[in-house]
C-alpha cells in the first residue's frame, strides 16, 4: 500500500516529506523506544511514535523507513521540525491515539502477512 493511500484513508496530515507519498509501505512498527525500532523495524515500515525529537528522524533515515506517524496531536520539536523539512523525511500527524491509528493501519492490511 502506498503512503498516499494511507494518508487519504485515515485523514492524516502531512508535515514533511511530501515527495515520499508514492512510496510503498511494507509493514509497521509502534514503539517509543528508539533501540527497539532500530532492532525491529524494516525498510519501508511506517513507524507510530509519541517521540518528537531529532533522533526519531535519524532512526527513520538510517533504517529506510517509509515515515513516522505522530499521534495524539503531537508535533515535532522546533529543531526536529526544521530538520524534517530540510531532509524531506516523511512525518505524518493525527489527533487520533496511537492505538486507533495502529488498528486502522492493520485493518487496511499494513503489516499483515500474506498467505
Amino acid at each position: 500500500m502506498l503512503v498516499r493511500e494511507v494518508v487519504e484513508k485515515l485523514g492524516l496530515s502531512v508535515f514533511s516529506g511530501e515527495d515520499k507519498l508514492d512510496c510503498e509501505i511494507t509493514g509497521g512498527c509502534i514503539s517509543d523506544i528508539l533501540s527497539d525500532v532500530m532492532a525491529q523495524a524494516k525498510k519501508g515500515h511506517l513507524w507510530v511514535t509519541n517521540q518528537t525529537h531529532e533522533n526519531v528522524l535519524a532512526v527513520t533515515f538510517f533504517k529506510g523507513l517509509a515515515g513516522v506517524v505522530l499521534p495524539n496531536g503531537l508535533y515535532l520539536d522546533d529543531n526536529a521540525a526544521q530538520k524534517a523539512k530540510q531532509k524531506q523525511i516523511l512525518v505524518l500527524q493525527t489527533d487520533r491515539t496511537a492505538f486507533e491509528i495502529v488498528g486502522e493501519l492493520y485493518k487496511l492490511g499494513v503489516g499483515r502477512k500474506k498467505c
